[in-house]
Order: C-alpha cells, then structure tokens, then sequence
C-alpha cells in the first residue's frame, strides 16, 4: 500500500537525526507541512511527515471506516523501516497513541507527543467532553458518521482552535481535515489498550494546549507521569497546537528539548521510500 510522504531539507548540512511526524485523527500529512516542516528543516532537520492509509494522498481511502489502530502502527513501522537511524517521532493526537503503540515493540531516538491520546485511551476524555460539552462531542460523532462535508466552520473552530485564533484562519485550514476509520476510534477507546508493562526507554517530551477541547491538562499531565517526565502546556491554545497564531512557542520547545537530547555525531542521509 502506497502511503504519501512530504519531505522538507535543509538548505545546508543537516542534523544527524531526522524527525518524522505522525499526524492525528481526520488530518493528513500536510497538517505539518504549513508551518513545522520547512520551520524545522530552516533550523538544520531532515523533516518528514507520512499521510496513513486512508488519508490525504495514500491509499486504502475506500477502506478508512475499517481501518484498525494496528493497521496504523503498521504504517509507521513501514516508514521507520526506510530510515538509515530511527529518528525522532513527532506525533499530534491520534498519531500519539499510533506512537505509543509502536514503542512497545520498536524503539525510536527520541518522542515528542502533542496534545496526544493517553496512554489509558479516549474514554476519560469523551466523558468530560460528555459533560462539559455534549453538543461538540455529538457534532463530531455525527460528522465521523456521515463524513467531513457535515462539518461547519463553526465546529472545527470549537474543536482545534483557541478562541484567539480568527475564523478566516479556521476556514483557510478548513481542508486539511477529512473523514476518519471508526473502528480505530474503538480501538481507542479499549479494544487495542496499551500494554502497562512496556513502557518505553525512550527521551520523551509531552505537550498540552490550555484551550485543548479533546484533552484537559489534568490529562496532559497524566500522560507524563506515566513516562515519567514533565508537561509543558501551552496558554491560549487550542487542540491544533500546530496550526494555532503561536506554532512558533511549541516548535522552539521542541527545538529546546532536541538540543539537548540528541547525539550531534553526522550520520548519511535516510532512505525514504513511498
């Protein structure tokens, strides 16, 4: 199965190590190519981001509402497999747990979850959504069940955003965002739960959004003391943390925490196929 993949260099010598990106649920690969993929690769990082079966220009679209968690997980170990190094996994959402997933039997440089799924699932999270905002969480089952053409402005503009960010942004972004498999929802929500016992050995940094309608910062802190790490949370943020007016603040943390982390010793550039 041919899975798209948008790729940004750097003009000069890069970093030894490459960044991959895992987008989330409805998205696709060019969430990550309006800001943080030529904004890493300007500051010396190989930077890629792959599109999962079922979305943006990969096949297996006829299939998506079938689509499993480890169907998913497959996917990112066939794009990991094409790298010389493992390289830094970036995953958003969904693309966190996708992430997770695959830490309990891969090994990866380094992982930094935005705004990501816990490591317990979807259930905690769609119950507070249940209770702080039923209509959002009913009109967001609803456009999961009859497709992204269901969805207004107005409700990406709920979902993704912080009140700050103006609604011709949210319109701008609107096609980003598509359809999404409902069985990996399930799976999500406890049907392919995380194995407790695998936690991984991996440097890892975990980030929030203040404003972040799917995952509270109670949540987000959850999330790190599962790895035993610190949050960063992010104010005046909504879930999109890469597409919001100050991207910039979370790609620079992210920026921070590879300088200190990762090896500097040169390495070939990664092989990467479709």
């Amino acid at each position: 199965m041919k899975l798209e993949m948008i790729s940004r260099h750097p003009a000069e010598e890069a970093h030894p190590v490459p960044l991959l990106f895992v987008h989330g649920a409805f998205a696709d690969a060019a969430v990550w190519d309006v800001h943080f993929l030529p904004h890493f690769a300007d500051c010396g990082y190989r930077s890629h981001a792959f599109s999962l079966r079922g979305h943006g220009f990969s096949e297996g679209r006829e299939q998506l509402p079938w689509h499993s968690l480890a169907d998913y997980v497959a996917d990112l170990e066939r794009v990991v497999s094409c790298f010389d190094r493992p390289p830094v996994l970036i995953g958003h959402s969904m693309g966190g747990m996708i992430i997770q997933k695959f830490l309990e039997k891969n090994d990866a440089t380094g992982v930094v979850l935005m705004a990501s799924t816990p490591p317990h699932g979807l259930l905690a999270s769609i119950v507070g959504m249940g209770v702080s905002n039923p209509l959002l969480l009913w009109q967001l089952a609803l456009i999961q069940q009859l497709g992204p053409g269901y969805g207004q402005p107005a409700i990406l503009h709920q979902a993704l955003f912080s009140k700050n960010t103006p609604m011709h942004s949210v319109i701008d972004y609107a096609h980003l965002f598509g359809g999404e498999s409902v069985r990996v929802s399930l799976d999500m929500l406890g049907l392919n739960p995380l194995n407790p016992a695998k936690k991984p050995n991996v440097p890892m940094l975990v980030l929030g959004a203040e404003h972040d309608a799917f995952f509270s910062t109670g949540i987000v802190h959850d999330t790190a003391r599962t790895y035993g790490v610190e949050a960063t949370t992010f104010s005046d943020m909504g879930h999109a943390m890469m597409l919001e007016r100050e991207w910039r603040t979370v790609a620079d943390r992210i920026l921070d925490w590879l300088t200190g982390c990762l090896a500097t010793t040169a390495q070939p550039e990664p092989a990467i196929s479709g």
